[in-house]
């Protein structure tokens, strides 16, 4: 490469022989080797990282297979004495690749080995900068050269002491163990585990169980004072930093040992550090799991066995059985493996227990004597009550089950009947239905988030009919409102069967058109159910778009629409949307904000739980046995079912639900009724239209005395099932569907000479209307000595001078101004 001739004198030198000046580039120069790799870029521009790498003058050509490797030459021959043709393991940079992988130059670790002890600093930066060449190659790099680094500091003496020479002979043996790196797949995912601790970082980068790369540093003098919370955060960060070529653009998971921090992405309350290193993480695809050390039991029983190939039976390689052992990885021989089953630890505390307690020991007594042949007792000595365990006194024991039984993720929280109706069918002791309902009476989070239940009078209850099969006839509401969600989602679609009463909870946002819930629809119930017969829904937008009713049309499935204002319609999905409510508000105290990682669960425990209406769980209705729990891993054993054996049992548990439904449906409206009583109008005759008047302020809640209830009348013009009527409504009611349910109507017992204006009462489409302030009646001042509120007297639309209220006057200059122009 020639030098610019203006530029040649400036690498003129001296010597004895003459003054000279180089004409092309040469060693030494500053800018050569930037220049010289700019031109290398060029000249191989096309075929650079597709067939060619380059660095300098190192040239590596790389092919698939030897018919691309023959035309990739031929483009790209050079001269013919400094190639090599066809080698199967290169020589590039200080690292050797093979098929396999990338290790370390056989010649640069002979190098180090033979490295004598440094004498000086000097010679210990000289010696760290070859092996911190080959710092991927080495686990906890930094943490073993500290000793060494710590001589290097300012106004340090030199003492090389028994620390400095173990950690020069451990990085001389770590070095020369060095094990096979694999290349990296940037279209596969990639994994990090890290460790962090007061010593430094330590990170690995691994894809397809297979090491990538190490990296570690030590810690600065300001990072030894960080929290454990922020020195955890520091190694992620350290890692994304670190290895940014490899992970920005893929995805990728990182394990921690350090639970708090799966929850970083929900914390609200972050100090500027935190803050700072969440912008930053965020601009990678990545999710944190946690990982504990001693988690697994299966994973550390294998863990100890010895290592070995379960193909071929070798002896597997030392470096290799030291990664596995680090993540805590193993393998065993074929003649060892056997069928491996997750044990309940707490089934085993439990017949421990029993021998040592008085009343198991009675219960004993009376087996002998015959007086209890309700007990049974196993080979082991166990005691059980038909198939249920016999829980002895002790108080963490039964703490441990109940707190299990309502207070974790497959067990939010459900109410003292479900919780018992679940829990008797594994275990017994007395007086177990009062220890529960105790239990659930003192959890707080129960006390903060569920409402009181209550009952209103609104006619005789019409039960809807039952339906013949499972997913025959299911019913579907939206839960609005929601705070949104990493994943833009601010609602939840709640289906529910209505024989089996299994439910499926779906994330959805409020702006999906009807287009995108069909495509949801389909992915979610049609694909695990199939085309129900009908479909309960209220008059909501999303159920009347004429997409949704060409779809169900194409399907044959009815679309029932309950009465308008008459939620009671849907009771069922109304009746799990408050279920799922109390389950999420639960969820958020104990797990944190993310309500969607929590709605699975959520999903789980509904289906999971007793209900008392079919005498099972909806998941026992739908599939006929009970699901497994952490509670009690061995509940559900093998069963076989061959051809009409299993449709047998299928349609005799279909008609048990379908009777204890009818006992329940039975049961349910004699309650009822006797709150009610039976309404009934004829075609022609004039009713009144219920309505609610609502406030304009703040803080005014009560409604007015004389303020009117009732809107009308209309003439009926028909009947509509049992319960609906449908009403002539005027013009200015267009838009609201004109079938009420009996509950919303007032019989007119004659008709009036002046009827209300509707257009003066300003009726909306939910059948509200608004208030509004007239006239500000008179002025005061109310407080404290020191604080002082004014407030106005405002007399109010469709209200006497009697009813007017005391309102805040910076409320009224807020939301109506117009009330203070003439001041």
């Amino acid at each position: 490469m020639r030098i610019r001739e203006s530029d040649i004198p400036k690498t003129a030198f001296v010597t004895r022989y003459g003054h000279h000046e180089f004409t092309v580039v040469s060693f030494g120069l500053t800018n050569a080797p930037a220049y010289f790799m700019n031109m290398m870029n060029m000249i191989f521009m096309k075929e650079l990282d597709q067939c060619v790498v380059v660095f300098i003058d190192d040239i590596l050509i790389f092919s698939k297979t030897r018919e691309e490797h023959e035309q990739h030459l031929r483009i790209l021959y050079g001269k013919f004495s400094k190639s090599d043709f066809w080698l199967e393991k290169v020589a590039f940079l200080g690292h050797v690749l093979t098929a396999e992988g990338v290790s370390v130059d056989p010649e640069k670790v002979e190098e180090v080995s033979n490295w004598k002890t440094p004498r000086n600093a000097t010679e210990i930066r000289s010696f760290l900068g070859l092996v911190g060449y080959y710092r991927r190659f080495m686990e906890n790099f930094s943490k073993i050269a500290k000793p060494m680094t710590g001589l290097l500091k300012n106004n340090t003496p030199y003492e090389w002491d028994d620390k400095c020479e173990g950690s020069f002979q451990l990085l001389k043996e770590k070095l020369t163990t060095a094990p096979v790196l694999t290349l990296p797949d940037l279209h596969k995912d990639f994994v990090v585990y890290y460790d962090a601790s007061r010593q430094g970082l330590g990170c690995v980068l691994m894809q397809d169980n297979k090491v990538v790369s190490y990296a570690s540093r030590q810690l600065r003098a300001h990072e030894e004072n960080y929290p454990t919370h922020d020195l955890e955060l520091a190694a992620v960060v350290h890692a994304l930093k670190i290895w940014r070529h490899y992970l920005m653009g893929n995805k990728c998971k990182i394990y921690t040992d350090h639970k708090s921090l799966k929850y970083i992405f929900t914390q609200t309350e972050l100090n500027m550090r935190q803050r700072r290193w969440l912008e930053l993480i965020k601009d990678y695809e990545l999710e944190i799991h946690y990982h504990p050390g001693k988690a697994n039991v299966v994973a550390d029983a294998l863990s100890r066995k010895s290592y070995c190939n379960l193909l071929t039976g070798e002896e597997l390689s030392a470096e290799l059985c030291a990664e596995m052992e680090q993540l805590r990885i193993g393998f065993v021989s074929a003649e060892q493996l056997n069928e491996l089953r997750i044990h309940c630890s707490l089934e085993d505390q439990i017949k421990e227990a029993q021998r040592s307690c008085p009343s198991i020991a009675e219960i004993k007594v009376g087996m002998e004597k015959g007086l209890m042949p309700e007990f049974r007792k196993d080979e082991q000595g166990t005691i059980w009550l038909k198939n249920r365990l016999c829980v002895p006194l002790s108080e963490s024991i039964r703490e441990t089950i109940m707190t299990e039984a309502h207070c974790t993720r497959y067990s939010i929280h459900l109410g003292s009947t479900k919780m018992y109706q679940d829990s008797k069918r594994l275990f017994w002791w007395r007086r177990m239905k009062r220890d529960i309902a105790k239990f659930v009476a003192k959890c707080d989070t129960c006390n903060r988030t569920k409402a009181r239940e209550t009952k209103t009078c609104s006619g005789l209850l019409k039960p809807l009919e039952i339906p013949m099969w499972k997913w025959e006839k299911i019913t579907m509401d939206f839960i609005v409102g929601l705070p949104r969600t990493p994943k833009g989602n601010d609602s939840i679609w709640v289906i529910v069967d209505r024989l089996t009463k299994s439910a499926h909870f779906i994330p959805v946002n409020t702006r999906f058109d009807t287009a995108k819930l069909s495509e949801i629809y389909v992915q979610n119930i049609l694909r695990l159910h199939g085309a129900p017969l009908s479909i309960v829904s209220d008059r909501g937008p999303q159920f009347t778009a004429k997409f949704w009713k060409s779809l169900h049309k194409a399907m044959d499935t009815k679309l029932d629409y309950s009465t308008a204002y008459h939620p009671q319609t849907d009771g069922q999905t109304e009746r799990v949307n408050q279920l799922l409510e109390d389950l999420l508000r639960a969820c958020v105290l104990t797990y944190g904000p993310n309500r969607e990682a929590s709605l699975p669960f959520a999903e789980f425990s509904y289906n999971n739980s007793y209900q008392a209406s079919l005498g099972m769980s909806p998941f026992q209705a739908l599939y006929g046995r009970q699901c497994r729990t952490p509670l009690m891993w061995e509940e559900a054993g093998e069963r076989q079912f061959f051809g009409p054996a299993m449709f047998e049992e299928a349609v005799e548990n279909v008609a048990k639900v379908r009777e204890n439904l009818r006992i329940a449906q039975s049961r349910q409206k004699s309650y009822a009724d006797k709150r009610r009583r039976e309404l009934t109008f004829d075609e022609g005759e004039f009713v009144y239209l219920k309505v609610s008047p609502l406030r304009g302020t703040k803080r005014f809640h009560t409604r007015g005395k004389l303020a009117p209830r009732y809107i009308g009348p209309f003439r009926i013009t028909k009947r509509v099932g049992d319960l609906a009527y449908e009403l002539e409504s005027p013009e200015h009611l267009s838009g609201i569907h004109p079938v009420f349910h009996v509950s919303q109507l007032r019989k007119c017992l004659r008709l009036p000479e002046h009827q209300i204006s509707l257009e003066a009462v300003d009726l909306q489409d939910n059948l509200e209307y608004l208030e509004y302030p007239v006239q500000i009646l008179d002025r005061a001042e109310k407080g404290t000595r020191r604080i002082r509120i004014p407030v106005c007297k405002v007399l109010w639309s469709n209200h006497s001078e009697r009813e007017a209220t005391g309102e805040k006057e910076s409320d009224l200059r807020e939301m109506y101004p117009h009330l203070f122009e003439n001041e």
